[in-house]
C-alpha cells in the first residue's frame, strides 16, 4: 500500500507538471507560432490527454497504477480542453477571464461528472459553474452598478443552488462526499455576506432571519433526523462565525469602553458555549458505540469526525481569542491617559500570562484562554514598543508557555508566537542592516531546519511529535518566503527556488513511503502552492518556466512508472474505482470529447471566416497592461468609441442592468471611425457608415467585447507605449474581432 501511494503521488505530480507546463505555455503566447499552429497545439494536446487515458485503461498489467493514470489523464484532458477555449480567446483576443471561457469549459466538465460520477470532475464542474456566475454578474471587463435588491437576488441564487445540490447529496440522488461538504460551507457564507447591514441597509438586517433558521434547522437535522457529526461541527462553525459577524458589525458601530467589556463577556460565552457544544456531541452516539465493537467504516467515521470537530474547536476558539484580545486593547486604549497604551498593554499582558503559568490546576479551558489573549495582546505591544530587552524578556515567558500547553493545536500556536516573537527581535536588532528582511527570513528557516533536525534528541511522545510538525512546517514556510526574498548573496534567490522545489518533492516522498500522513500533506500543499505562485515571479519567463515544467513532468511520470513496474506494488479493492472509469458509458465520453473538439474546430473557423470577410475599421485607443492567468500578458483597451456622446450617454444611463445596443459609427476624415448614434432597427445606412454591436450596464461607457488585445510575455509596456490605433473587422451582423494594434 505505502508503495502504491509513492507512485500515485509521483503521477500525480508528473501530470501537474504537465498541466502547468501546458497553460504556462500558452500564456507566453509565443510569436513563434502562428493562429492554425496554436491552434493544432491545443486540440493535439486535448487529444494526447484523452489517448492517454484510453491506452491506460486498455493495459492489463499493473492493473492499479494503469487505471490511476488513466484517471488523471482523463480529468487532464477536460483542464486541457479550458486551456484551448483560453488560447482561442487569446488568438483572436477576445477579453480575458470572461464568462464565456467558464461556461464553455464548464459544460464538458459537468457531462463528465455526470457519466463517471468522478469527485475531481465534480469539483471541477463545481468550481467552473460557480466561475460562470462570478463572472457574468460581476465581470472583470466591465463595470456594472447592482442595486441592493439585485445583489440580494444574486446571494439567494447562489446559496441556492448549493442548497439544492446539497439537498440532491443528502438524498443520495448525487454521490460526492467533498461536493457536499463544499455546498454546504458556500451556501453559509452566502447567507452569512448577504447578512452585512453596514453594506446592504435595506434587507441586510432581515436576512439575518434566514440565516438564523438556517443554522437552526442544521442543528435540528443533523441531531434528531440523520446523525452527522462532521456536518454537525460544521453547522455549530456556521453558528460561531454569524455570531462574530454580528459582535464585529456591532463593534464598528457602537465602540466604546462599556461595549469592549461587553466583548470580553461575549468571549466567555462563545468558549463556554463551544465547550459544552462537543461535550454533548461526543456523547451521541455513545450507547450504540459502546453496545460491541464498532465497524471498521464506523470507526473511519469517528475518527473523521473528531478531526473535524477538533479543527472546528480550534477555529471557534480562536475567533473568540481574536475578539477577547481586541476587546483588551480597545479598554486599554480607552483607559490609559497618562501611561502610554503600549506599556500598559504589555504589563496587563504579563498579569494574564504569568500567574497562570504557576497555577496549572486552574480549569483548562479558562486556562488556556486566558493564556493566548495575555500572549496575544504581548505580541501586540512588544511589536509595537520596539525594545529588544523587552521583546527577549517575552520571548523567555512565550518559551515557557511551550511547557505549559498541552496539544497539537496549542503548540503549533505557541510555536507560531515563539517564531513571531524572534522574528520581532530580529528586526529591532538588525533594523538598520542592508536586506534585514532577507537575512531574518533565511535565519528562521536555518532556526527552524534545525529544531526540526533535531527532534530526535527529545523523549518519544507527544512533545517530540508536536516539535517535528512545528519544526516541519515552519521550515517549509520560511524556505517558501525566501523565494520571493532580494538576494542575500549572488544568485542565492535562483538557488532558493531550486533548493525549495527539490527540498519539497523529496520529502513529499519520504514522507508518504514512512506512511507520515500529515506531513506528506503539508509537504505536497507546499509544493502545488509553489508550483502556483511561481506563475508571477519574474525569475524565468514563462516559456522558460514551460518547457522546464514539461521535462519535469516526463521524466517524474517516467521515474515513477519504472518505480512501479520494479516494485510491483499490490492494488487494494479500491482501485477498482478507477479500472471501471472510461469503462461507464465510453460511447458518452467519446462524443463529449468528440464534441469538444468539434467546438474548437468550429470557434476557429468562425473567426478566421470573420477576419477574412469583415469590414476592416480604424479605432483611436487608449492601451493599458494587466495579465490573466490562463491567457498571458495583455493590454487593455479603452476606445475614444466607448466613451458616448452626453446625449446618448444620459439615455443609456436609464438602462440600470446590462444590456445589448447596436452602435452606429461613422468613418471621419482621417480614416478613424467615430461613434455617432445609436443604431435605430430599419435605419438605412450611408457608405460610410457601419454597425457594431456593444454591450451598456447603465454607466457612461461601451463594451463592444474587443477591449483585449494579448501580446507575448514582457511586450505589453512596450504595445503600451507605441499603439495608438486598433484595426478591427467587423461582420454583418455586428460582431467584431480585433485584429491588430498600430502606432498609424
Amino acid at each position: 500500500m505505502l508503495r502504491l501511494n509513492v507512485t500515485r503521488v509521483g503521477f500525480l505530480m508528473g501530470v501537474s507538471l504537465l498541466l502547468a507546463s501546458i497553460i504556462y505555455f500558452f500564456a507566453a503566447n509565443w510569436g513563434g507560432l502562428g493562429r492554425a499552429d496554436k491552434i493544432l497545439a491545443s486540440a493535439g494536446i486535448m487529444v494526447l490527454f484523452y489517448g492517454a487515458a484510453f491506452i491506460f485503461s486498455k493495459m492489463k498489467f499493473m492493473l492499479g497504477h494503469h487505471s490511476f493514470l488513466s484517471a488523471i489523464f482523463l480529468v487532464g484532458g477536460c483542464i486541457s480542453f479550458g486551456a484551448a477555449v483560453a488560447l482561442l480567446n487569446q488568438i483572436y483576443n477576445s477579453h480575458a477571464d470572461t464568462y464565456e471561457l467558464f461556461l464553455v469549459w464548464s459544460i464538458p466538465a459537468l457531462l463528465l461528472a455526470f457519466i463517471t460520477r468522478f469527485n475531481p470532475f465534480y469539483l471541477l464542474a463545481y468550481a467552473l459553474v460557480h466561475l460562470t456566475m462570478w463572472q457574468y454578474f460581476f465581470p472583470s471587463s466591465l463595470y456594472i452598478v447592482h442595486s441592493d435588491s439585485e445583489i440580494l437576488l444574486i446571494g439567494c441564487l447562489i446559496a441556492l443552488i448549493n442548497l439544492i445540490l446539497f439537498a440532491l447529496i443528502e438524498a443520495k440522488l448525487l454521490k460526492s462526499a467533498p461536493l457536499k461538504l463544499v455546498s454546504f460551507i458556500i451556501f453559509h457564507i452566502s447567507l452569512l455576506v448577504l447578512t452585512n447591514s453596514t453594506q446592504y441597509e435595506l434587507y441586510g438586517a432581515w436576512m439575518n432571519i434566514p440565516c438564523a433558521a438556517a443554522i437552526a434547522f442544521g442543528f435540528y437535522y443533523f441531531t434528531r433526523v440523520r446523525l452527522d457529526k462532521i456536518m454537525l461541527t460544521l453547522n455549530a462553525l456556521a453558528a460561531s462565525a454569524f455570531a462574530v459577524f454580528k459582535f464585529l458589525e456591532l463593534m464598528s458601530e457602537h465602540a466604546s469602553t462599556s461595549f469592549f467589556i461587553f466583548g470580553l463577556v461575549f468571549v466567555a460565552l462563545l468558549l463556554t458555549g463551544n465547550v459544552f457544544f462537543f461535550r454533548c456531541l461526543y456523547k451521541l452516539g455513545q450507547p450504540a458505540a459502546d453496545a460491541g465493537e464498532q465497524a471498521p467504516e464506523a470507526q473511519a467515521e469517528a475518527l473523521k469526525s473528531a478531526l473535524v470537530g477538533k479543527i472546528v474547536s480550534t477555529i471557534v476558539t480562536v475567533i473568540g481569542v481574536l475578539i477577547g484580545s481586541i476587546s483588551l486593547v480597545g479598554l486599554v486604549f480607552m483607559a490609559s491617559d497618562a501611561i502610554e497604551p503600549q506599556y500598559t498593554l504589555f504589563v496587563i499582558s504579563l498579569l494574564f500570562i504569568i500567574p497562570v503559568l504557576l497555577l496549572r490546576r486552574i480549569n483548562a479551558v479558562i486556562r488556556y484562554t486566558v493564556l493566548t489573549i495575555g500572549y496575544a495582546a504581548g505580541m501586540i505591544a512588544i511589536g509595537w514598543i520596539e525594545m529588544a530587552s523587552l521583546s527577549l524578556l517575552f520571548l523567555a515567558v512565550s518559551v515557557a508557555g511551550w511547557f505549559s500547553f498541552h496539544g497539537r493545536v496549542q503548540h503549533l500556536f505557541i510555536y507560531s508566537l515563539i517564531n513571531l516573537n524572534i522574528a520581532i527581535v530580529l528586526f529591532q536588532l538588525f533594523e538598520s542592516v542592508q536586506l534585514a528582511p532577507s537575512f531574518i527570513v533565511f535565519i528562521l528557516t536555518m532556526l527552524n531546519a534545525v529544531i526540526y533536525a533535531s527532534h530526535h534528541l527529545l523523549h518519544e511522545g507527544a512533545i517530540r511529535q508536536h516539535v517535528r510538525e512545528c519544526g516541519l512546517f515552519y521550515t517549509l514556510l520560511f524556505l517558501f518566503w525566501l523565494t520571493f526574498m532580494d538576494d542575500i548573496f549572488p544568485y542565492s534567490y535562483e538557488l532558493f527556488n531550486f533548493v525549495n522545489f527539490i527540498a519539497v518533492t523529496v520529502l513529499a516522498f519520504l514522507f508518504v513511503r514512512r506512511n507520515q500522513v500529515l506531513e506528506a500533506s503539508l509537504s505536497l500543499v507546499f509544493w502545488f502552492v509553489f508550483l502556483a505562485f511561481k506563475y508571477y515571479d519574474l525569475f524565468w519567463t514563462l516559456l522558460h518556466k514551460s518547457i522546464t515544467l514539461a521535462l519535469l513532468g516526463v521524466i517524474a511520470i517516467a521515474v515513477t512508472y519504472i518505480f512501479a513496474f520494479r516494485t510491483r506494488a499490490g492494488v487494494p479493492e479500491d482501485t477498482d474505482a478507477y479500472s471501471r472509469l472510461l469503462h461507464k458509458s465510453p460511447v458518452l465520453i467519446v462524443i463529449v470529447i468528440f464534441l469538444q473538439l468539434v467546438y474548437v474546430g468550429y470557434h476557429a473557423a468562425a473567426s478566421e471566416a470573420l477576419l477574412s470577410k469583415g469590414t476592416e475599421v480604424k479605432l483611436a485607443i487608449e492601451p493599458l497592461d494587466p495579465r490573466s492567468l490562463l491567457q498571458g500578458d495583455y493590454v487593455r483597451i479603452n476606445y475614444s468609441i466607448s466613451t458616448p456622446p452626453a446625449s446618448v450617454a444620459k439615455e443609456l444611463e436609464s438602462r440600470r442592468s446590462l444590456s445589448r445596443i447596436k452602435i452606429v459609427l461613422r468613418q471621419g476624415d482621417n480614416g478613424v471611425y467615430v461613434f455617432d448614434r445609436l443604431y435605430k432597427s430599419g435605419e438605412a445606412l450611408t457608405d460610410k457608415e457601419i454597425i457594431i454591436n456593444g454591450s451598456s450596464s447603465g454607466w457612461q461607457s461601451i463594451y463592444y467585447g474587443i477591449e483585449t488585445y494579448f501580446v507575448p510575455e514582457g511586450t505589453g509596456t512596450e504595445t503600451e507605449q507605441n499603439a495608438r490605433f486598433a484595426y478591427v473587422k467587423v461582420g454583418a451582423t455586428g460582431d467584431a474581432l480585433l485584429e491588430k494594434l498600430s502606432k498609424e
